[in-house]
């Protein structure tokens, strides 16, 4: 099972997004709050997880992330739902 996951993450300017995907959600988020995950979480400290959803496989999971790196910011969110 893989899990496709939207960050808020504080910014200079206010918050912004940072979207991944993994198999294990709590791992990961612990790599990017200590600094050990992404690059741009290692810049834009991780304030939490807004929302996740699961994928069957990674295939869906990396299709899924692509489609909601497009989206614009105020659309992100809501690409949960």
């Amino acid at each position: 099972m893989w899990i496709l996951y939207l960050l808020e993450c504080e910014c200079g300017q206010g918050s912004v997004y940072y979207a991944g995907i993994t198999t294990d959600l709590a791992r990961r988020f612990s790599e990017h709050q200590n600094g050990t995950g992404a690059r741009f979480t290692r810049a834009n400290r991780p304030l939490r997880i807004v929302a996740a959803q699961t994928y069957p496989d990674r295939a869906s999971a990396s299709r899924a992330e692509a489609a909601l790196k497009k989206l614009p910011r105020v659309r992100k969110p809501a690409y949960f739902e």
